[in-house]
């Protein structure tokens, strides 16, 4: 029974020109910026690929060396090493980022621990608040450090094998890119491997919840969800899906392993997953692969005669990750039947620590190496739910970030935690959004916990085995349970936007969720401001993660803003950047905040409910107002492993406003993934008056609807091909309108919970001079909170003439 092989894009040796070497050391220059510097007193260099590093083969970029009696010095444009030439010791070695990055911090010598943005960690199980990151590639500094001295090395027959056991031997990888941090990351990426395309559906609603569901109550969930209009496209069935320990005999050990259906939850498997195939939704089970495969289970015979083994005997055959013969009979004759039923792909739940019988073997990287490239077999697009297991793990998405407590303090953590995994390349983390375990009931936490998930790369709903903890929203009270519905339809509404960077991901290394540094690395404020992220190439979020103030009835979400103005995507507000303030939202706003020009394609608000498989027939452009800017929309059939380009349909739309119009498509490439006809909305926020717009279908006015709402004009035009290309045209793209601010302090004034004369005077001072006001407004009552959202609705814009 063969095991999943995994094919490295390039190989492991360098080019022989971009060595440096002595006989106990090897110097690899292998960018510009990224330096791997070897160590062996044996003089032994290993060129097979390692768990990390997959292709070494860089061409071979610009330096020069200079050598003395002192030792070697090797210069590029970015690093400048110092070597003498003996065991790597702190005076010894030392490479220093060229280019005026700090003062003088800029200089690493080895054994230093190495400064570090960040990167992400193994899990937040049992997390309640802040826990210790693994390091990244970079820094304030300039600089960061991947030790992959202990990791596994890949082997040519598909299997892998430790480090040989060198005592003193060093293997680092230098990455020397001062505050370039995203080229850090595609270095990362170029020698790591790239994030895969995930497919479609995996962007869309998971529905997940310790419990144990039978077929009958998992079916009438989702057709209330259906009923209530909340499109889920992944179904997770937690671990009752199989025996559990009130079904194991207990000379068996615990229930926690398993891998026979519990045919009294689940009388017939395959119709219960054919039942969810054809309603859209796809399915994952739940794997505690720790105590191996005991005489219980249905196949028990298969594996122990696949091994060589007497089934009569029942001597359980254990979990071992070591065991070439043990793995492929896993794969073969566990998993491969349940596939066959419908099984789409695994949660992996690993529970065994990070050990094995070989030293350096960790179970958890073994199982998300061969379970990723097993997911694929058949021709399908790779897909797992596991842990993160070290660097590297950015190759097998998606991952599960572990059983938070259910608190303030967790969901604060996570904004920061998702978007620093971007170090490290680790992409597309799934939280148990909500909290899984202890804590408190809290509607409102539970509101903006879903919140964040709307805007983070996977929203997986989930909650421990708690008769009390559940996440449907009309467990929880209005209006908490409508603002929660909003959030599920919104994120199924904006899968075109992410699948679109989905694929810009994996193509071009651009996580969907990054630091602010990322685009404005030598702003202070990016560093600062941890909770706020990038979003897709479009959106900047800065998530909600305090309690409404009781007074104000609004979050303060403290942000930077960077130079341009900036449009609220729920409230409209329109602020110049080039400073910090604080916003205030209520329950149903959150501040995602885009850049004038920004365009950001959605699903059509028909579609809300449908499960997120297909690319929809409906679709709604979110433009802002205020500067020429291009985009794109990417779309696929969600076959094979996303990087063929023949799979893939794009749709360029771009806002050119000198000319005063906005102009979609047409799409090119493979239009036979995509609708044969599509209604098309065009949504304008802080244009001038869009009166009467001249709207071509390829160069012919066609008729289309106009439907003016809260300060956005929509254009809709119905049934165009998709190798159409749609022109809407008006005067008013020229120009741009800022929002009176005078209706939103209004709705602050009356939702405030203060005296009704201090209201009117606040509002009859407003009306008259609003900046003003500001300053008589603690004179006429107002203080604290509502002043600090006074100055931010009325200075949102400095100069409105």
């Amino acid at each position: 029974m063969p095991l999943p092989r995994f094919r490295p894009t390039g190989q492991g040796t360098p080019e022989p020109g971009a060595v440096v070497a002595g006989e106990h050391y090897r110097i690899t220059v292998l960018t510009d910026g990224l330096l791997r510097l070897e160590y062996s007193p044996g003089g032994r260099f290993e060129d097979r690929p390692s768990a990390f590093a997959v292709h070494r083969r860089f061409p071979v970029p610009q330096f020069r060396v200079r050598r003395s009696e002192a030792g070697v010095e090797l210069f590029t444009d970015r690093v400048h090493l110092s070597y003498d030439e003996r065991e790597f010791s702190p005076s010894g070695l030392s490479v220093q980022v060229r280019g005026g990055v700090t003062s003088y911090h800029s200089v690493w010598r080895y054994g230093t621990p190495a400064p570090t943005l960040g990167g992400t960690a193994r899990t937040l199980d049992e997390a309640d608040g802040p826990v210790p990151l693994e390091p990244g590639t970079t820094s304030r500094e300039g600089f960061g450090v991947i030790d992959d001295s202990g990791s596994v090395l890949l082997t040519e027959d598909g299997w892998y094998a430790p480090r040989a056991r060198e005592e003193g031997a060093v293997d680092l990888y230098f990455f020397g890119y001062g505050h370039d941090h995203q080229e850090a990351l595609r270095a990362l990426y170029a020698l790591s491997g790239p994030q895969p395309v995930l497919p479609r559906y995996a962007l869309g609603n998971w529905w997940s919840r310790y419990h144990a569901y039978d077929e009958t109550e998992y079916r009438e969930l989702m057709a209330e969800f259906a009923r209530r209009r909340l499109p889920f496209s992944v179904l997770v069935v937690d671990m009752d899906w199989h025996l559990t320990d009130e079904h194991v005999e207990r000379h068996h050990g615990s229930g926690w392993t398993g891998y026979t259906w519990n045919r009294e939850l689940f009388p017939d498997p395959r119709r219960f997953l054919a039942w969810a195939h054809e309603h859209g939704h796809r399915v994952t089970l739940n794997l505690h692969p720790a105590d191996g495969v005991r005489s219980f289970e249905d196949h028990y015979p298969s594996v122990a005669e696949a091994l060589g083994r007497d089934p009569a005997t029942e001597e359980p055959v254990a979990f071992d990750v070591t065991d070439r013969e043990f793995m492929a009979a896993y794969f073969e004759v566990l998993h491969r039947s349940l596939e066959a039923d419908g099984v789409d792909f695994w949660w992996i739940d690993w529970q065994s620590g990070e050990h094995s019988r070989v030293p350096g073997v960790d179970p958890l990287w073994v199982l998300n190496h061969y379970h990723f490239l097993d997911s694929a077999s058949g021709g399908r697009r790779p897909l797992i739910l596991s842990r993160y297991a070290g660097p590297g793990s950015h190759r097998y998405p998606v991952g599960f970030s572990g059983d938070t407590v259910i608190s303030w303090a967790s969901l604060a953590f996570q904004p920061y935690f998702t978007a620093t995994a971007a170090n490290i390349g680790f992409g597309w983390w799934s939280h148990d959004i909500g909290g899984h375990i202890f804590g408190a009931r809290d509607d409102e936490l539970a509101t903006r916990w879903l919140q964040f998930g709307v805007f983070s790369p996977v929203l997986r709903l989930h909650s421990g085995n708690n008769d009390f903890i559940a996440k449907e929203p009309w467990r929880y009270r209005s209006p908490y349970a409508e603002a929660m519905e909003r959030g599920l339809r919104l994120r199924h509404r904006l899968l075109p936007y992410l699948h679109t960077a989905n694929r810009a991901a994996a193509v071009e290394g651009v996580p969907l969720v990054r630091p602010l540094y990322f685009e404005h690395p030598e702003a202070e404020q990016a560093y600062r401001y941890r909770n706020q992220y990038l979003f897709g190439p479009e959106l900047m979020v800065a998530p909600v993660t305090v309690p409404l103030d009781p007074v104000l009835t609004r979050a303060a979400v403290p942000v930077w803003l960077p130079e341009g103005s900036w449009t609220d995507l729920f409230t409209g507000t329109v602020y110049d950047g080039g400073r910090e303030l604080v916003l205030h939202r209520g329950l149903d706003d959150v501040p995602v905040l885009a850049r004038a020009g920004a365009i950001v394609p959605l699903a059509g608000s028909g579609g809300d409910a449908a499960p997120g498989i297909g690319n929809p027939a409906e679709l709604e452009v979110l433009v802002v107002a205020g500067a020429s800017h291009g985009a794109v929309l990417d779309e696929d059939d969600d076959g094979g492993d996303g990087r063929d380009p023949a799979r893939w349909a794009r749709t360029e739309l771009a806002l050119d406003v000198a000319a005063g119009q906005f102009t979609i498509g047409p799409a090119h490439g493979n239009l036979g993934c995509l609708p044969p006809a599509r209604t098309w909305t065009v949504t304008v926020l802080g244009a001038g008056e869009l009166t009467d717009p001249a709207v071509t279908v390829d160069g012919e006015t066609v008729p289309a609807s106009v439907v003016r709402r809260d300060g956005r004009v929509s254009v809709t035009v119905p049934d165009v091909p998709p190798g159409a290309g749609v022109v809407v045209r008006s005067p008013g793209l020229r120009t741009t309108a800022v929002p009176d601010p005078g209706a939103r302090v209004f709705d602050l004034l009356n939702d405030a919970q203060i005296g009704y004369d201090v209201k009117q005077r606040i509002h009859e001072a407003v009306r008259r001079d609003p900046v003003a006001a500001l300053g008589q407004a603690p004179a006429l009552g107002a203080e604290g909170p509502l002043l600090s959202a006074l100055a931010e609705l009325v200075l949102a814009v400095r100069d409105r003439g």
